[in-house]
């Protein structure tokens, strides 16, 4: 198929009304599913949810290899798949809805610039800390990644992994990183996200937008996921403002699924 035939197809397909049926593919959540991968599913269930648009969670041990990008979550909505929060934003707004139309051009740039951020920093923070830090490979990264697979796959599949992290690592100039150095990456991306926030309940006031998604993804996963070490989230736990933006989404968009096999631990007490 041409790439206009696709475009066409797309586009007739986006035009269609959001189905009850539509469903959201991620990893095992229980023994399987890593720090970074759990972050980027919440950040689009926490964007759906935003949208009002229904989705069941599906939990597939090859979640990353059945989706179109290699990477989780990915939706299925109809016959199209469409992976990754970004795509799946542009894919929901041909649907006729967005959490960010009545923003300006300024401020949509400044959205975009935060969520570069929280890409740059926080993503590149878990799959540093996941991936190349020894004590959390040894414990955590490695047994859960290779648990659906049968010796000597999960061993395989693990180490393969590892290598293909670690030189995106090396190619950003992460690779010769302390732990240290990257706690203080992620605390001036706390610090920012916090000085923008400030004390509105979003962070473009009253609505939120995609960047409040995204920055709830990773914060909420980062607050409630058991490390090695608490350190990571001693950073996050330092701005109150962040902990009460992270209750806010949860008991607005979440409250009442807590007993939902689709949801995290909860931070409300």
């Amino acid at each position: 198929m041409s790439l206009a035939a696709e475009a066409f197809v797309t586009q007739i397909a986006a035009a269609e009304p959001w189905p009850e049926n539509a469903a959201l593919y991620q990893p095992l959540k229980e023994e399987q599913i890593l720090l970074s991968d759990n972050a980027a599913c919440l950040a689009v269930q926490a964007f759906l949810q935003m949208c009002s648009l229904p989705v069941q969670v599906v939990y597939r041990a090859n979640a990353e290899y059945m989706s179109p990008s290699g990477k989780v979550p990915f939706i299925h909505v109809g016959n199209q798949v469409v992976s990754e929060l970004g795509p799946i934003v542009q894919f929901v707004k041909a649907k006729g809805h967005s959490l960010s139309d009545g923003l300006d051009e300024v401020q949509k740039a400044e959205m975009k610039a935060y969520m570069e951020l929280v890409n740059n920093m926080l993503l590149t923070a878990e799959l540093y800390l996941q991936w190349c830090d020894d004590a959390t490979v040894q414990e955590i990264t490695h047994p859960r990644y290779g648990s659906p697979y049968p010796w000597p796959l999960n061993h395989i599949l693990a180490y393969q992994k590892q290598w293909e992290v670690r030189r995106k690592m090396k190619a950003i100039g992460w690779g010769s990183k302390s732990f240290d150095q990257v706690l203080e990456d992620v605390d001036q991306c706390c610090q920012a996200l916090s000085q923008r926030l400030g004390t509105q309940p979003f962070f473009f006031n009253k609505k939120p937008t995609e960047l409040d998604a995204l920055v709830f993804g990773h914060l909420f996963t980062v607050l409630t996921t058991q490390l090695i070490s608490d350190e990571l989230s001693e950073k996050v736990k330092s701005y109150s403002n962040l902990i009460s933006f992270c209750r806010r989404i949860e008991q607005h968009y979440f409250e009442g699924r807590a007993k939902d096999s689709t949801f995290r631990p909860s931070l409300i007490s």
